[in-house]
């Protein structure tokens, strides 16, 4: 595979193979981002400096000083397990195709996301903001919105995963603060276009991989994400590579108590490629199955996105025309789902 398709166009692949180096992880920077809760600005400041390094230079950066419960964690996790252990059949009733919205849950090899693969190895379960089919823009069928797909006899699980999902709302909304402070701009800057956020979350299961490996069929294959950007919360099983900038894939090892944040391809846009969107897989030849959680963050889906002031100069003009979330991020799932037939697999 020496290129993935994207929503920034086709994106090269400098390095092939499935081995990852496990490299001394400053090249992905931790930072600890409880002095955003505080009322010191210059503190503020430095995470936003921290945070402006790391979406520049690598596009992937672990958060530590969170305030997200373990409590939440642990028992969205837990919700998880007992989801995916289910038979096909209880699953299969909530099946993602009967969703208007991307709700539900997709089976083993139903979604390719590297349009050169042969499907990845992977369950999911999503969600996104559960709203009702009175609202005014679900009535007017804007993108992105509408209810969830629930299981009704598995309880505990609608609680834990709202819990959760409201959490990382939060924990966005800390996270775009930053990336104002990043970008010189003003710290509430991106918080008229959170709103009413196109926040999907999923709760991934994969089966780990045995003997040798098609590289066209891996947890999930090598692509950038859609939105501005991800909150991802892994269990303690070592699967996550990236693609750093001299072409080699790296581990991402889950680190205790962090979350991985990275940016997604809106995001890119947003700020003229000054922020990274950098290409990822999964791997998963633990010997044991995995989750994860990811959260996809992104702006109210009829915000108008143009590349932002602090971006562009007379020698660097917008390099993308303005266009809103929904549509850009409708774009990126219509392909998605081509890829998701029969006859792509």
């Amino acid at each position: 595979m020496d290129t993935v398709i994207t929503g920034l166009g086709p994106r090269a692949l400098t390095a092939s193979g499935l081995e990852a180096r496990n490299l001394d992880f400053s090249e992905i920077p931790q930072i600890d981002i409880s002095a955003l809760y505080s009322f010191d600005p210059e503190a503020r400041r430095r995470v936003g400096e921290a945070v402006r390094i790391a979406c520049t230079q690598v596009g992937f950066f672990y958060i530590t000083g969170h305030q997200v419960p373990p409590s939440v964690i642990d028992e969205t996790f837990s919700a998880a397990k007992q989801f995916f252990a289910q038979p096909l059949n209880k699953k299969i009733s909530l099946d993602i195709n009967r969703s208007l919205n991307m709700r539900g849950y997709t089976p083993l090899l139903h979604e390719n996301t590297n349009i050169e693969g042969k499907g990845d190895l992977h369950e999911g379960f999503d969600i996104a903001l559960d709203i009702s089919p009175d609202d005014e823009d679900v009535r007017a069928g804007v993108f992105g919105y509408g209810p969830n797909q629930w299981p009704e006899d598995l309880p505990g699980f609608r609680e834990a995963l709202q819990a959760y999902h409201q959490a990382m709302l939060e924990l966005g909304g800390m996270i775009f603060r930053a990336f104002a402070l990043a970008l010189e701009l003003d710290e509430e800057y991106f918080q008229p276009f959170i709103t009413k956020p196109m926040a999907h979350m999923r709760v991934l299961s994969y089966p780990f991989q045995e003997g040798k490996v098609d590289e066209q069929q891996i947890g999930i294959g090598p692509h950038s994400d859609y939105e501005c950007f991800t909150i991802l919360r892994t269990d303690e099983v070592p699967a996550l590579q990236v693609l750093n900038s001299q072409g080699n894939w790296i581990q991402a090892p889950p680190i205790p108590g962090a979350f991985i944040v990275n940016v997604g391809d809106l995001m890119a846009r947003w700020t003229n490629n000054y922020f990274a969107s950098t290409l990822h897989r999964v791997i998963n030849a633990s010997g044991r199955e995995r989750f994860s959680i990811p959260f996809f963050f992104g702006p109210n889906s009829q915000s108008l996105i143009k590349v932002l002031p602090t971006c562009q100069n007379p020698d660097w003009p917008a390099q993308y025309p303005p266009v809103t979330a929904g549509d850009y991020i409708r774009s990126r799932f219509d392909q998605t789902y081509q890829l998701r037939q029969p006859t792509t697999l």
